[in-house]
């Protein structure tokens, strides 16, 4: 966390580094079009500014989202290399092409959440 929010628990790891759990609820009928842009634009994008991807998920239960959520966690080396890679990203001109040509039938994500997390000190990352 960043110096003027001390971390909540001291269990936290005591080093810069940060994680992102992104949750995207998918616009009705849009998540396997969302699927596909990550799939065939966004990984390469992120990767060309420093979005490292732990790991992607997706609800297998109904009732619980599976048409329509999608979820990810990144890994930042701090807050502020997050703030500067998704500044990047968002100023990409190739991100901006292809966000606007697979929206031309509509927005994909009507809702981001985004919880930025540090790992325990008990459980390393692997």
């Amino acid at each position: 966390m960043d110096a003027q929010t001390p971390a909540p628990s001291p269990s936290l790891v005591k080093d810069e580094r940060v994680y992102e759990l992104r949750t995207y609820h998918a616009a009705p009928g849009k998540l396997e079009d969302l699927h596909k842009r990550f799939r065939e634009h966004t990984m390469t994008i992120f990767k060309r500014h420093g979005l490292k991807v732990v790991s992607f998920w997706g609800p297998v239960d109904k009732e619980k989202g599976s048409e329509d959520l999608l979820i990810y966690v990144l890994e930042f080396p701090s807050r502020d290399a997050m703030k500067a890679a998704w500044d990047a990203f968002r100023k990409d001109p190739e991100w901006q092409t292809v966000s606007k040509a697979s929206e031309v039938n509509g927005k994909l994500v009507t809702k981001v959440d985004s919880v930025v997390m540090k790992a325990t000190d008990y459980e390393k990352m692997k």
